[in-house]
């Protein structure tokens, strides 16, 4: 399961499109689509290429707002790829906690702990890439 929402960014960040023979498949496709190939398709053509795509909302919002129902619902697996998506979206550290912070008094205090927990391992793995990325 780990792997499965590790990798949704991966999977959010990748154009929809259907694989077409000699087409690389798409990451849905790569973590899901032996096991659930209905669930791969839908994520690709509805998530991806509707949803996410709709321009009522911004990706940043989008994000906000994903990372805002994850948190809600104590999902911190999904919401381990999602703040990393955000963050990628141009939602800021300190907007993610705000938002944790105030889901702590709707969406209970044990949701928002867990969810900084989550929050701080994302932002020390994308502290950790920058450094290397600039050689430090």
């Amino acid at each position: 399961m780990a792997a499965l929402a590790g990798g949704f960014a991966c999977i959010i960040a990748t154009p929809a499109a259907a694989q077409e023979p000699g087409q690389q498949p798409t990451r849905a496709q790569q973590l899901m689509g032996d096991i659930a190939p209905k669930l791969a398709e839908l994520t690709d053509e509805v998530l991806l290429g509707d949803v996410w795509e709709r321009p009522q909302l911004s990706k940043r919002d989008r994000s906000l707002v994903t990372v805002s129902a994850l948190v809600a619902l104590n999902r911190p697996d999904q919401l381990r790829s999602h703040i990393g998506l955000a963050r990628q979206n141009g939602v800021t550290e300190e907007e993610i906690v705000e938002a944790i912070t105030q889901l702590a008094f709707y969406a209970g205090w044990p949701n928002a702990i867990t969810a900084v927990g989550v929050a701080r391992e994302v932002f020390k793995s994308d502290a950790g890439a920058a450094r290397r990325e600039n050689g430090k």
